[in-house]
């Protein structure tokens, strides 16, 4: 089994999500570490906004049953950016498994398959793109 390369063929919504990043860094830059989360959000909004890209914040996302598909329940993500990319933005000393499952559950759960962990205010700013196709939702296929 030998490592696979991520080519830009394999990098699903490249140039959205160098936007992102790039105005992830730029918000860190200018406003540093410690700012409550809402602050956070209201930049990134702000910044959405002037770069007219199409967003939703804390929309409801219907979470499926693995066996059956069927709707069990809701979650809220920070932002859904394009209609493809999940946001989840924090601001802590440090990010938590608990931080990570819970966009993977976003993911695995949804129709969405790229998302995005963002925390301001850790030592550096971290960021985590995490993939979950749909091909591997048995949801989807019924």
């Amino acid at each position: 089994m030998g490592t696979q390369i991520n080519t830009d063929k394999n990098f699903f919504y490249k140039d959205l999500s160098y936007k992102l990043i790039g105005c992830f860094f730029d918000i860190r830059k200018n406003y540093g570490p410690g700012q409550k989360e809402i602050i956070y959000g209201n930049l990134i909004k702000e910044w959405l906004l002037k770069n007219k890209i199409n967003f939703e914040r804390e929309k409801t996302i219907n979470i499926h049953s693995i066996e059956t598909g069927k709707s069990v329940g809701v979650y809220k993500p920070d932002f859904i950016i394009d209609e493809k990319i999940l946001l989840e933005i924090k601001s802590s000393n440090f990010i938590s498994k608990h931080n990570e499952k819970q966009l993977y559950f976003y993911l695995r759960n949804s129709r969405y398959e790229i998302g995005y962990l963002i925390n301001f205010s850790t030592p550096q700013l971290y960021i985590k793109r995490m993939i979950y196709t749909n091909d591997r939702k048995p949801f989807l296929r019924n």
